[in-house]
């Protein structure tokens, strides 16, 4: 599989971290990186990361590339994708946050790539997938989103929850580290709370997933609602959801915590863990079984998920199954 990754921000940067350092990048080609800030910023940013650390292993510059352990990537300062040669890019990991119109969504198929995964919400894709949650939405589609981090977090855990048992009604609120979008200091923001400097207060806020968590299973449309709490904290967010379920078995976490192990995104813990030892955990959501509290009429459900690393994992994920979308179609073909 080529990809090419259109922007080199937190998403962009984790994405290729994950490809260069784990197994999830065998058969993966990153072929083409794109970023307005200057090579020099893209390369020092990646190579010493805040979150996790420096990176281990070679980083160079080389004249209009990127080099990790030898292995040159070209580099790109295009504002506008379309101008740049992506014939034979099979998946554009759109990661620049500005993907909302179909024009600027489509600029990588204009380039000559087979498909655009967006990193984030947007209503200029054919379909929203959440690896967990609606997997079947995923057909032929050109452009995906892939939605939100908390989206991706919430959505499976809601999934299993009806499937097992029926869900009635929830409450989610993620409890989520700050981001790029809030100010370090005190400045002027259209959502007053989130004016306030980041890393001094918590910030009562809204979150995107909880009319995502609709579109994704729209058979919950009326039962789910949603809040989100900022926190200073850099990395590592969670879930906190109360649920009314329809059933109640009474081995109710011994089976919650199989079906975590039977998921390829949902993790389980029986550790007493706080958020800095899910650092760099590529599952959606790891639930704290100590937390988990089935009670007569409601239950709670703990979860911690690491919003730019598991993120990252699922957009690979999905970029995946999008190429090899197309190469089962040409193999019918064949």
């Amino acid at each position: 599989m080529r990809v090419a990754i259109n922007g080199f921000g937190r998403i962009g940067r984790s994405i290729l971290r994950a490809l260069a350092t784990t197994r999830g990048g065998e058969g993966v080609e990153v072929a083409l990186l794109n970023d307005l800030a200057p090579l020099e910023t893209c390369a020092y940013l990646f190579e010493y990361d805040s979150t996790f650390g420096p990176f281990p292993g070679r980083v160079e510059m080389r004249p209009g590339a990127l080099a990790l352990n030898g292995a040159a990537i070209p580099f790109h300062h295009a504002p506008d994708l379309s101008a740049l040669d992506l014939s034979g890019i099979d998946v554009v990991l759109e990661c620049t946050g500005w993907a909302n119109t179909r024009d600027v969504a489509e600029r990588g198929l204009r380039a000559g790539a087979e498909a655009v995964l967006i990193s984030g919400p947007s209503v200029a894709a054919d379909v929203t997938v959440v690896t967990g949650a609606n997997d079947a939405a995923l057909t032929d589609q050109a452009i995906v989103s892939n939605a939100s981090c908390t989206t991706n977090a919430v959505a499976p855990l809601l999934k299993l929850l009806d499937d097992l048992w029926g869900v009635e009604s929830a409450h989610m609120t993620t409890i989520h580290c700050y981001t790029g979008s809030q100010p370090t200091v005190d400045a002027p923001r259209e959502d007053l709370a989130r004016s306030r400097a980041a890393a001094l207060s918590m910030v009562p806020t809204t979150t995107s997933a909880t009319k995502l968590v609709e579109h994704i299973l729209p058979h919950l449309k009326g039962r789910t609602t949603g809040a989100a709490v900022r926190v200073p904290t850099a990395s590592v967010s969670a879930v906190d959801l109360t649920a009314r379920l329809a059933r109640r078995p009474e081995d109710f976490t011994e089976r919650l915590r199989a079906a975590c192990a039977a998921s390829p995104v949902l993790g389980w813990t029986d550790r007493p863990l706080v958020s800095s030892d899910l650092r760099a955990r590529p599952e959606s959501l790891v639930l704290a079984g100590p937390e988990t509290l089935c009670g007569p009429e409601m239950t709670r459900l703990f979860g911690w998920y690491d919003n730019e690393w598991g993120f990252a994992n699922r957009i690979i994920d999905v970029a995946r199954r999008m190429a090899r979308r197309d190469w089962e179609e040409n193999t019918n073909v064949a």
